[in-house]
């Protein structure tokens, strides 16, 4: 059962931490009066000016990392490579940080996703970042919007805690330069992870 839209105070912490205990939770995307959407099966955290791999190392000020200053709990959605990143701002005010949604195991409005994404296989739906916005019709359009609002158009809902003997840890993926510590967080043997 989904349960409810979990509290800004849930984002207003360490994004390592955060981006460990969104595994299990249920990403909803309201589109076009239909809810779509799946639990969250992996997860990368972001530090700010420290870490080389962030949108705001070293203090840059970009349209995208002035975002990541705000209060956490309200969606970062940028541009890579033709597709759009998916992100929540974490932390406190003024300390640039957040969580990027790498994948999620799809559970409600799957025909719908299926359609958008134009794919049959249901592995194939949203196991990485560029397809579960495409699966979820995520853009810019959605950019800066809380989550903890059960009003808004895109949210995040409890549904299961996932043990953390059943919670792996990686480093990042398809960054240049990493942190020596493992921000990368997957549920052990999900179908749906982008990479092992």
């Amino acid at each position: 059962m989904l349960g409810p839209v979990l509290s800004k105070d849930f984002y207003l912490r360490d994004p390592a931490v955060v981006a460990s205990e969104l595994l299990g939770k249920m990403l909803i995307r309201v589109l076009n009066g239909e809810l779509v959407g799946g639990m969250i099966v992996e997860t990368e955290a972001y530090y700010g000016v420290d870490d080389p791999a962030s949108k705001a190392y070293q203090g840059k000020l970009t349209k995208i990392s002035r975002v990541m200053y705000k209060e956490g709990g309200i969606t970062l959605i940028y541009m890579v490579h033709g597709n759009w990143l998916f992100n929540i701002v974490t932390g406190p005010k003024d300390v640039p940080s957040g969580v990027l949604i790498r994948a999620i195991e799809p559970k409600i409005g799957i025909k719908l996703m299926l359609r958008n994404r134009n794919v049959n296989d249901l592995r194939e739906l949203t196991s990485g970042p560029g397809k579960l916005s495409q699966a979820l019709k995520i853009d810019k359009s959605l950019n800066m919007l809380p989550v903890y609002d059960p009003n808004s158009p895109i949210r995040i809902h409890a549904y299961k805690n996932i043990p953390s003997n059943m919670i792996e840890r990686s480093g990042r993926i398809g960054v240049r330069e990493d942190l020596s510590i493992p921000l990368r967080f997957y549920i052990k043997d999900n179908r749906y992870i982008s990479k092992k």
